[in-house]
């Protein structure tokens, strides 16, 4: 089994405003650095336009709601890109860019290997874990931490 994540956010201003500049202009750099990563299956794209990563897919026709959704072989690998690269750089300024959402937006689940989870799957499962908390079929990273451990 792979692993799949959804992260969801809603930026603070839209695409091209100045106040999300910086975000906007690091995703190549930053989705890239992930596709480069070991373990990485598999990203939900965008246009391929640059400079635009996946944020045309937006949420309830909320243009500033953007999706990351992608497929790992272990936790470990997604954790190391999350926690130990670049991105957690990145991460840490989250609030610069995006409203604090009070919603569940992150969420892992296990698919079988070769699957390309679709949104609406992903958004599913965020669902499931936000009406149900944590277990086998949507789960955070505390949860699979402590079934880890």
């Amino acid at each position: 089994m792979h692993l799949a994540e959804l992260n969801i956010g809603r930026l603070l201003a839209p695409t091209d405003d100045p106040r999300v500049a910086e975000f906007m202009n690091n995703l190549d750099l930053i989705n890239g650095l992930g596709k480069r990563m070991p373990g990485f299956v598999w990203m939900m794209e965008g246009s391929g336009e640059p400079g635009q990563g996946n944020t045309e897919t937006c949420l309830d026709g909320d243009p500033q709601f953007v999706a990351n959704l992608s497929v790992w072989e272990t936790p470990e690998q997604l954790q190391t890109y999350v926690f130990d690269t670049l991105h957690a750089k990145f991460m840490n300024r989250s609030k610069e860019w995006f409203e604090t959402l009070v919603q569940m937006h992150f969420v892992m689940w296990w698919v079988p290997e070769g699957t390309q989870p679709t949104l609406d799957e992903a958004l599913a499962k965020l669902a499931h874990r936000e009406a149900h908390g944590d277990s086998k079929e949507a789960f955070g990273w505390d949860w699979l931490r402590a079934k880890a451990g």
